[in-house]
């Protein structure tokens, strides 16, 4: 069974999305990137950008019944080349050994978002079971 999931602690866009589905013990999450309630970008440094974005995956993953320990796959976008050394250490800071299986992808944002997120999660139990 397919679930649309939304409440009141998740992000919510603008675009025709939800901010995350529910299928089976699987949770997919839409793209988050660095805007307010209103699905306006924050401007800001690219560390900026990726903490507000991975704060509200969190928040997502929290509301949904999963957290961050239950990330199968985050796929990432990096705008710029240079940004992959201070993404990887932000990166750490969110996710801790053994790391999740993982993509990311530069070069593929518009020129005002620096940053931006999605993922594939477990709802519920344990991590590493």
């Amino acid at each position: 069974m397919i679930r649309h999931l939304a409440s009141p602690n998740m992000p919510r866009s603008h675009l025709p999305s939800f901010p995350a589905v529910r299928a089976g013990d699987l949770l997919f999450i839409s793209g988050q990137a660095s805007v307010d309630a209103t699905g306006c970008l924050v401007p800001g440094t690219f560390e900026q950008q990726m903490r507000r974005s991975l704060e509200d995956l969190r928040a997502i993953l929290l509301a949904s019944g999963s957290d961050h320990t239950l990330v199968v796959q985050p796929r990432n976008c990096v705008r710029e080349p240079g940004d992959l050394e201070s993404f990887n250490r932000i990166y750490r800071d969110c996710f801790s050994a053994p790391y999740p299986a993982r993509t990311t992808l530069t070069r593929c944002l518009g020129e005002e978002l620096r940053y931006e997120t999605d993922c594939i999660a477990v709802i519920g139990g344990a991590a590493n079971e």
